[in-house]
């Protein structure tokens, strides 16, 4: 049970992990927004398909601007 308790905690605190976390919670708000416009859910691939493409770039540019400030 402490090496599972360990793993997780690595886990929370890696970067890689984080980056993932605050990536998905872009794309779930990409998804909302762009359902509302549409009038119905887009669903999870679609959001992500247009996310990657359009927006991808510029919320890692200004990810790394922040850390690079913080």
């Amino acid at each position: 049970m402490a090496d599972s308790a360990t793993s997780s905690d690595l886990l929370k605190n890696s970067t890689l992990y984080r980056e993932f976390l605050a990536e998905r919670e872009e794309i779930m708000r990409h998804k909302w927004l762009e359902s509302e416009k549409a009038g119905a859910d887009i669903g999870f691939e679609e959001a992500l398909t247009d996310w990657m493409v359009n927006h991808r770039s510029q919320w890692r540019k200004r990810r790394q601007a922040e850390r690079a400030t913080a």
